[in-house]
């Protein structure tokens, strides 16, 4: 199925049989239809990661003439060290997606972006939980993981979801259209949180809402102290709408929405690590 801003995978079925083809030995039939299987694999993967490189980019264009200096992080930025943060079984035994997915409200038919989405935790589930009429964007900055994670897409056979690459100073997300945006046990990662935050707004559809899960540890230390976050989302026009313990999660939950006008970028503050 393509729509004007997602394109996703479509299962591939075994070709028909017919005419000539019939006359061909087992062996020969069966490696033309390998052949034919993996073309069009192929090409499905291809349509999988650009699906969404060329929609919806118009207006994210306008906005990054429009960017002028935003101001640097004053904190210490973690370092990519792994695009796995634990093992799928540990996380699910604690039921790790499920509570997230259950206090980020997220329910059926809805379209969700997966940010930083690594090996596919989240958006395995997440493709699960909006089902058919739902939509799942799964983006990294990482062009490997991207990579692996569309072969697994692929491999799923997930239809509602299309993979992303993004930049770490702008998601390149198109603009209205997410119902939530997940990071989850990456915010600490991004260098450049004003910039990043400011060109994720638009994406946003209205009542939209951005959830965080991160450790309440000093950011170099793969945390972010939940003051920080709230003073950073702040700077760029986000208000905190929710904030929860989560253990499970090895941390918090918090969610935000976009709030008033976005600031011009010479404007937003810098926020101060304690």
């Amino acid at each position: 199925m393509i729509t004007n801003q997602f394109r996703s995978y479509r299962a591939l079925r075994p070709p028909a049989k017919a005419g000539a083809q019939d006359k061909l030995p087992a062996k020969a039939r069966k490696s033309r239809y390998a052949s034919r299987l993996r073309s069009k694999r192929t090409a499905a993967l291809c349509v999988l990661l650009t699906a969404c490189q060329a929609p919806a980019e118009q207006g994210a264009a306008v906005a990054r003439e429009r960017t002028g200096t935003f101001p640097k992080a004053d904190r210490p930025v973690a370092k990519i060290v792994s695009s796995r943060w634990s093992t799928e079984e540990a996380r699910d035994r604690l039921r790790e997606a499920d509570e997230v997915m259950n206090r980020a409200g997220i329910v059926p038919g809805m379209t969700v972006a997966d940010i930083g989405a690594g090996e596919g935790y989240y958006t395995i589930r997440l493709a699960e939980r909006v089902g058919r009429d739902g939509r799942v964007l799964a983006q990294d900055i990482v062009p490997e993981v991207r990579d692996a994670l569309a072969e697994r897409v692929n491999r799923e056979r997930l239809d509602n979801v299309s993979v992303k690459l993004g930049e770490p100073a702008d998601p390149k997300l198109p603009e209205n259209s997410f119902d939530r945006v997940l990071m989850v046990h990456m915010y600490h990662e991004i260098g450049e949180p004003y910039a990043f935050l400011w060109h994720l707004r638009p994406a946003l559809k209205p009542g939209g809402q951005v959830i965080v899960v991160d450790a309440d540890r000093p950011t170099q230390n793969h945390g972010t102290p939940p003051t920080l976050l709230r003073c950073e989302f702040a700077a760029v026009g986000y208000t905190q709408v929710r904030f929860e313990r989560m253990p499970q999660a090895g941390g918090y939950f918090a969610a935000f929405e976009a709030r008033g006008e976005r600031p011009e970028p010479g404007a937003i503050k810098s926020c101060r690590s304690q």
